[in-house]
This record gives structure tokens, C-alpha cells and sequence, in this order.
């Protein structure tokens, strides 16, 4: 069950991305109707539960900080006793796995994809952040792809961009490998565009090199 959010279902049917996951791992997936919070009660219990008992008083510096101390504090909550169930979630953990289906053979795939023609500034935007490529394929499309921790970006399998993904908005995150590769290919273009101004320009003439700016 899930509730409509655009990435699942925000016009009243499954994404195809969610389609495909649910059906990779021969699962259902079943909306919640409009307007109707109390459709998934258990799962907002249990978020209500963490915000209540887990975030008051913590910090995290990133999102693995989150997950180390989420991990750290698991096992003490679940050895707590829970009315609803009467008994403690440790003790049923093994007969909830058991009425568990098996892992597809193949893993279903996670993450965002994003297939998009490199622009002149070198960068691509995915999930409201900015991430930049190798500007040797500017004009060429390339394929990028985030999962929980990384952003990869793809120009006909090859791999021309690999950042740690952001999880704010609004961010620029530049490899500097590609801001020197941009330099010099717009080196390259001037002196191709300006061979004689470009060539007094490399040999230390103030003068020629000024005039060589201006134009």
C-alpha cells in the first residue's frame, strides 16, 4: 500500500517505474484514495513512532549518519513489548520472515534514470540538483542515473560522471576534472578561432595578450 505521491502513483494509477518494480518482485501494488490519511494507519503509527522516540534530541551529518544511528537503536525498539501485538517484535521476527516471498533472481531496478542531451554548460539536472559531465560530450545524449548514494552519468555506457548524490535542492556539484577539461578545450577552440592572437597571447606579450582579451 502507498499513498499517491507523483513518483508512485499521483494520478490514481501505479508509475510505470513502480509497475515494474512491483511486478519484478511479484508483488501488488495498491493505492491509497484520494484524501483518506487513515488508509495506511499502521505505517503512519510507525513513522509517528520514530518520530517521537528516534529524532527528538539526535543530529545527523548526512543520510548514512541517519542510517548508523537508526541501525544502532533498532534492535532496543524492537525488544520492547507492543500492546497491539502482545509481544515484543524481536520475538515474531523469524515467523513474519517465514511467510516471506523469495528475492526475484534478477534485481529489480531502484533509483531514478534520466535520459537527457549534454548542454554547452556541461551539466545535468536530476531530482533538482545539477551534476556535472565531461564536456568532451557536450551534444551527445547521455543517460544519468541516482540511487539512494550516487549519481552516474552514461554516454553510450561510458562512464562520464560519478558524484555522491545530493539530497538537498538547488545544488551544484562539480568534479573539477571537468572544470579543467572545459578550460582547455575553450583554450583549444580560442586558438583555432584566433591562431596569431593566441599564439602572442602563449608567448608573453602583454600588449598582444590585452588585445587578445578584448577580442
Amino acid at each position: 500500500m502507498w499513498d499517491r505521491e507523483a513518483a508512485i502513483g499521483g494520478t490514481g494509477k501505479p508509475s510505470t517505474a513502480a509497475a515494474a518494480f512491483t511486478g519484478s518482485i511479484g508483488a501488488s501494488l495498491k493505492l491509497a484514495p484520494a484524501r483518506d490519511p487513515e488508509f495506511k494507519g499502521v505505517v503512519e503509527r510507525a513513522n509517528q513512532y520514530l518520530e517521537t522516540s528516534f529524532l527528538p534530541g539526535r543530529i545527523f551529518a548526512s543520510p548514512e549518519d541517519f542510517n548508523t544511528q537508526l541501525s544502532e537503536w533498532l534492535p532496543r525498539a524492537n525488544s520492547r513489548r507492543v500492546r497491539a501485538l502482545g509481544a515484543k517484535p524481536v520475538e515474531l521476527f523469524e515467523q513474519d520472515r517465514q511467510g516471506m516471498m523469495p528475492l526475484p533472481p534478477i534485481a529489480p531496478p531502484v533509483g531514478l534514470s534520466h535520459r537527457i542531451r549534454l548542454a554547452r554548460d556541461y551539466y545535468v539536472r536530476l531530482d533538482g540538483s545539477d551534476y556535472s559531465a565531461d564536456p568532451k560530450f557536450i551534444g551527445r545524449f547521455v543517460d544519468a542515473t541516482a540511487s539512494p548514494t550516487e549519481v552516474v552519468l552514461r554516454c553510450d555506457g561510458e562512464v562520464i560522471g560519478q558524484h555522491a548524490r545530493s539530497w538537498a535542492a538547488h545544488q551544484t556539484i562539480t568534479d573539477p576534472f571537468h572544470v579543467e577539461t572545459a578550460r582547455g578545450l575553450r583554450r583549444f577552440f580560442q586558438q583555432q578561432k584566433h591562431p596569431v592572437l593566441a599564439r602572442h597571447h602563449t608567448d608573453g606579450h602583454p600588449r598582444a595578450a590585452a588585445r587578445a582579451r578584448r577580442l
